[in-house]
């Protein structure tokens, strides 16, 4: 049986919600009416969630390390909602990764089951690890703004001939040095940071593009994001935003004909707010000028599960990923990363996009 080896490194509520869905599809029955709720594709070039095996796991929490992988996903910090449990047990165990600047020094004044707590143990040789299960794919999963940590599993990846799929805002496959390496190597790439399903970046993409299309003057717009989990308490030190707020901002301001003046354009994580958990509420206020010169203002609330809303994308990438693989094709996947990432190689509307990777995954594109 074909299969797609998965290594993830990070086992936060992303991590968590991934496997619980991988899981949750496998059990689904042939003639079960909801096998395919919400995936965007139940069977992706032939695969499906049922072929993705996760062989190797790493992280830096003493709560996680050394468990197997279905045990460390329900331990704390974790808190995104648990959709199904009865995953089974997963034989990989977690191992130590190497802590570099994957936290920040601010948790520590926040309560243990919110916050990281660094086992005291020695880190993994992660390439060893990599050639030795035979991994296809590192998913990177690490907390926003862990630089260091994120060149050292590229490097890693790069040394291991595996593939990256980067869900985080440090930018390597849209970094041209990076992307060239990963391009010589004939190593297939996807990145730079993920769009969620329906979330905050996708839904104020759309709505710029909207404006545009019909005629709409975009004046100036903000978006504002508060929640519970790990990911907005790490984001609390504003030192960690810096790629963050980049990723965020151009990605909507790659739908405008004229990008918006500094003044005028404010996206990014606002808040942390313990009880929210792992449910993010986004606040989206776009003010134009339509027909006439005349005022229009929009404003919108989201709320939705963070991470399960999010693994509804990276399921696909880490599939689009194989079908590279299996074809040879090296380097930053365009089409896969400018629909599922906010920062890839080059932006295109969403529409495109997404019929980019529809031709991709029927072969008529190979990147």
């Amino acid at each position: 049986m074909k299969q797609i080896r998965l290594a993830i490194a990070g086992m936060g509520n992303c991590a968590s919600a991934l496997i619980q869905g991988i899981e949750y599809y496998k059990k689904m029955k042939s003639n079960d009416p909801d096998r395919s709720l919400g995936l965007m594709h139940r069977s992706l070039g032939g695969y499906t969630p049922d072929h993705i095996k996760i062989v190797a796991a790493f992280d830096i929490d003493k709560r996680k390390v050394g468990k197997s992988v279905n045990e460390a996903i329900f331990s704390k910090p974790n808190c995104t909602k648990v959709f199904y449990k009865k995953t089974g047990r997963i034989p990989v165990k977690v191992l130590m990764g190497n802590v570099l600047d994957g936290i920040s020094s601010h948790m520590d004044g926040y309560p243990e089951d919110r916050r990281f707590i660094v086992a005291k143990r020695k880190p993994a040789d992660v390439v060893k690890i990599l050639k030795e299960t035979g991994a296809d794919i590192l998913l990177n999963y690490l907390p926003v703004g862990s630089e260091k940590a994120t060149t050292f599993y590229a490097e890693a990846c790069l040394k291991s001939g595996v593939s990256l799929v980067n869900c985080i805002p440090v930018f390597i496959v849209s970094d041209k040095a990076w992307s060239k390496r990963f391009e010589e190597r004939g190593i297939p790439v996807i990145g730079d940071d993920i769009k969620s399903q329906v979330g905050a970046t996708i839904i104020h993409r759309c709505l710029t593009k909207l404006f545009e299309d019909r005629g709409v003057k975009m004046n100036r717009t903000y978006q504002l994001n508060v929640g519970g989990n790990t990911d907005f308490l790490n984001m609390m030190n504003h030192t960690r935003l810096k790629m963050k707020k980049i990723s965020k901002t151009e990605s909507v301001q790659s739908q405008l004909h004229k990008p918006l003046d500094y003044e005028n354009i404010h996206i990014g994580p606002s808040d942390y707010i313990p009880w929210l958990n792992d449910n993010k509420v986004c606040f989206i206020r776009m003010e134009g000028s339509g027909f006439g010169n005349m005022p229009l203002h929009l404003e919108l609330r989201l709320s939705v599960e963070d991470s399960p809303n999010s693994s509804g994308v990276v399921i696909d990438a880490i599939r689009c990923c194989k079908l590279a693989r299996d074809r040879k094709t090296g380097g930053p996947i365009v089409s896969a990363s400018a629909y599922f990432m906010k920062h890839p190689p080059e932006q295109f509307s969403d529409d495109i996009a997404r019929s980019m990777v529809e031709d991709f995954i029927q072969t008529k594109k190979n990147r």
